[in-house]
């Protein structure tokens, strides 16, 4: 299989409350994405389907990105960029 070595590449994510994930990047950086604006979202597009809890608890990492089975994912740079920054990405939607 493909190890994905990229230091902003997703190594581990765990499913938290009120729509959370904790990431650790291959470079050991971690943090929490914070995605619970979802919920109220207007047109949150693909993620809207992630609205239902039982979906959203299904976060997998596919080739070092965060994924879900309804092809929704997000983007391990920008994530990395932003935890970089604090500890915590508020995803805007």
């Amino acid at each position: 299989g493909v190890t994905p070595a990229a230091p902003w590449r997703v190594k581990a994510v765990t499913v938290m409350p009120r729509y959370r994930l904790a990431i650790t990047f291959q470079d050991g950086m971690s943090g929490i994405v914070d995605m619970s604006g979802l919920a109220a979202a207007k047109n949150p597009g693909i993620y809207s389907e992630l609205a239902d809890h039982a979906l959203f608890d299904q976060a997998y990492i596919e080739v070092g990105v965060v994924t879900w089975p309804n092809g929704a994912d997000l983007d391990p740079t920008w994530m990395h960029e932003q935890i970089a920054q604090g500890k915590t990405w508020v995803v805007p939607f």
